[in-house]
């Protein structure tokens, strides 16, 4: 279980509540080793840079430092690995996807008190730069890069349909507890396609404990990994919820054939 309210994950860095996210979903990951980590390079972000009085060459050789000299990337490779969404594979393999690649930039960016912050857009996780009396940038996380408006609605079209339009929501500052939410989203699915339905498991547990209690898609979610756990009659439980919750869902009819299957297997105690 998450031990952290809401209030709490928003006080912190986004990268220590993701931390503490995942410390909850595996008790085995190596929290203080990453926040070892994490104060090394700060450290050694501050020493290069906390010279520079200018703030734009500040965020400028920042960029440079985490992209190009630290060599931070997104993986195009194997973009659905659970390594791009667990901190410690991150730092080790030096990459990542937007979310967790995000995470890092925006905690040193902190550090370095340069004006950066999360964007949930709907596409996936950007950095916001406000400065002063100017209007907004955009940097995708997953290269460094910036973003003009103009790609991030042609993400926006392709994602949600070709009459989709920018609104000022999608540029909205996140708040830490939406985006953990999204990245445990992002984490359990990474499990699931590798078939680790224990970790899943876990993952859903923490969902429904600390970000969304009672949400039947997420609860129809952990069914399935019940199911595939072979614990039958826990995931009959799961998918009646849903039922009951969605009847008019597409998927109920088709869970209903399920709930009445796994009825038939004989209760197994795990």
């Amino acid at each position: 279980m998450l031990r952290f309210t809401e209030q709490e994950l928003e006080q912190m860095p986004l990268v220590d509540g993701a931390v503490a996210m995942t410390e909850a979903v595996d008790p085995r990951f190596p929290a203080g080793w990453v926040s070892i980590q994490l104060e090394r390079l700060a450290q050694e972000a501050e020493q290069a840079l906390m010279d520079e009085p200018d703030s734009y060459l500040r965020l400028e050789g920042l960029i440079r430092l985490f992209y190009r000299e630290w060599g931070f990337i997104g993986d195009h490779e194997q973009y659905f690995s659970s390594d791009n969404v667990f901190l410690d594979k991150v730092l080790e393999r030096k990459k990542g996807i937007p979310v967790s690649l995000g995470a890092l930039f925006l905690f040193l960016a902190q550090r370095l008190d340069l004006p950066v912050s999360a964007v949930a857009f709907p596409t996936q996780f950007v950095l916001k730069v406000e400065w002063y009396g100017s209007e907004p940038q955009f940097i995708n996380p997953f290269d460094g890069e910036y973003l003009s408006k103009h790609v991030m609605s042609a993400w926006l079209k392709g994602h949600k349909g070709p009459f989709t339009e920018l609104r000022s929501e999608h540029f909205a500052t996140a708040g830490n507890y939406d985006v953990l939410a999204r990245w445990l989203t992002v984490m359990k699915s990474a499990l699931l396609r590798e078939g680790l339905f224990a970790e899943a498991l876990h993952c859903s547990d923490v969902v429904l404990g600390a970000f969304r209690p009672g949400d039947p898609h997420e609860i129809r979610d952990r069914g399935y990994i019940y199911q595939q756990l072979e614990c039958g009659h826990a995931a009959a439980l799961d998918y009646e919820y849903f039922i009951e919750q969605c009847p008019e869902d597409p998927a109920a009819e088709l869970l209903k054939l399920q709930v009445k299957e796994l009825n038939k297997e004989p209760l197994t105690l795990h």
